[in-house]
C-alpha cells in the first residue's frame, strides 16, 4: 500500500505566485497512488507557518511521511519548525533541498541545520552541488533526485540559425538578478539593434520596479509579461531563440530544464548548482556571475555559430529527458517505500 504523505511547501499559485514544486510534485505523486495533503496556501508568512504546523499536528496519525520543501532564505525557518514538530511527534520527515544558497545557510545556522537534516529520514538533493556541500559538513543521509518535468508536454523545436530574441523566465527577485538580463540586452542592441527580450515572472521584491525603470530609461525593446501559466510561456517560447538565466544563487532551476526541453539554447551564470546541471559547450553555455560583456559574448557566439547552437539545442533536449517523471518516479518510489 502506498504511503500517506503530508507535503509542506509554498502552494501559492492561486495567490499570484508561480506554480511551485509542492504543487507539481504532489500531483505527480497522487497520480502514482499516494495520498497527499499539502500545506500551505496562506499568502501571509506568519499564517502560512501556523498553517503548516497545524497540518502537521492535525494529520500526524494519518501521515506516514512528511515532505518539506526547504529553502535557504526566510522560508528556511518553515522547515526548521515543521522538522521540530515532526521530531516531537516521531513522524519521519524528508527535507527536499530547494534553496540554492543552502550551503551558506548551513554555515550561518550550523547547529539548527544539523538538527534538522541529520534527524531526517533522508534528505533529497536535486543537484550534486547540494550533496557535496552537505557532505562537507558531515551530513551524509542525503540522496540525489533531480527536479522533474513531463517532457511530453514540451514540444521540441531545434534551433540552429538564430536571432537575438531572448527569453528570461523567473520571479523578479534580487537573488535571480533580473536587472542583469536588461543590461545584457542594452549591450547587445549596440551591435544588434533588433535584439529583444521577454521577461516572464511575478514581482517578488523591488527588483521588478528597478527593471521597469531601467528599461524605460534606456528605451529597451523588452516585454514584461507578468506571471504566466506554464502552458502560456511554453507557447511564447516558440517565438524566441535563446534562453538566458542571470541568477546570483541557484540550485537546479526547473525553468532551465524546461527551456532545454523546448530546444532553446541556454546561457546561464556559472553559480550554485548550474555547472552540475549544464555541461559547458555541450548542452549550454556558462559565464561568470555579473559579467555583462562575457554573457553578451556567449549570445554572439550562438548568433555566429549555428553548429554550436544546434548542438546545444539537441543535447539540451536529451538532458531534459533524463529528468522525465517516468524515470524519476521509480527513484521516488524507493525513497518513500
Amino acid at each position: 500500500m502506498k504511503k500517506r504523505l503530508l507535503y509542506i511547501g509554498n502552494a501559492l499559485s492561486r495567490k499570484g505566485s508561480t506554480v511551485t514544486s509542492v504543487e507539481i510534485l504532489s500531483e505527480l505523486l497522487k497520480n502514482e497512488g499516494y495520498q497527499v495533503r499539502i500545506a500551505s496556501s496562506q499568502p501571509n508568512k506568519m499564517l502560512r507557518m501556523l498553517d503548516m504546523m497545524w497540518h502537521t499536528i492535525r494529520y500526524a496519525r494519518q501521515t506516514d511521511i512528511v515532505l518539506i520543501d526547504t529553502y535557504s532564505t526566510s522560508n528556511f525557518w518553515y522547515a526548521v519548525i515543521v522538522g521540530y514538530v515532526c521530531r516531537l511527534l516521531k513522524l519521519p520527515y524528508i527535507p527536499i533541498l530547494r534553496g540554492g544558497d543552502l550551503p551558506n545557510r548551513i554555515k550561518k545556522s550550523h547547529k539548527t541545520s544539523k538538527r534538522l537534516f541529520t534527524n531526517a529520514k533522508i534528505n533529497i538533493a536535486p543537484s550534486q552541488y547540494i550533496i557535496d556541500a552537505f557532505k562537507s559538513v558531515g551530513i551524509d543521509n542525503i540522496t540525489y533526485i533531480p527536479n522533474t518535468i513531463e517532457t511530453a508536454q514540451y514540444t521540441f523545436k531545434k534551433r540552429s540559425v538564430v536571432a537575438p530574441r531572448l527569453l528570461w523566465v523567473r520571479s523578479f527577485s534580487k537573488i535571480y538578478n533580473p536587472l542583469m538580463a536588461l543590461k545584457v540586452l542594452k549591450n547587445l542592441t549596440n551591435t544588434y539593434p533588433k535584439a529583444s527580450l521577454t521577461m516572464v515572472g511575478p514581482e517578488k521584491d523591488e527588483s521588478y520596479k528597478e527593471c521597469l525603470a531601467f528599461a524605460k530609461a534606456n528605451d529597451l525593446p523588452v516585454i514584461f509579461t507578468g506571471m504566466l501559466s506554464k502552458e502560456a510561456w511554453r507557447s511564447i517560447a516558440n517565438d524566441h531563440d535563446i534562453f538566458i538565466n542571470t541568477t546570483n544563487f541557484d540550485n537546479a532551476p526547473v525553468s532551465v530544464i524546461e527551456a532545454m526541453a523546448l530546444g532553446l539554447p541556454v546561457i546561464s551564470t556559472n553559480v550554485g548548482g548550474l555547472p552540475f546541471l549544464i555541461t559547458h559547450e555541450k548542452d549550454g553555455l556558462l559565464t561568470p556571475a555579473n559579467e555583462i560583456e562575457l554573457f553578451c559574448n556567449s549570445v554572439v557566439r550562438l548568433l555566429k555559430e549555428p553548429q554550436l547552437c544546434a548542438t546545444l539545442s539537441e543535447n539540451g533536449r536529451k538532458k531534459a529527458e533524463s529528468f522525465d517523471w517516468a524515470v524519476l518516479k521509480v527513484i521516488w518510489g524507493e525513497v518513500l517505500s
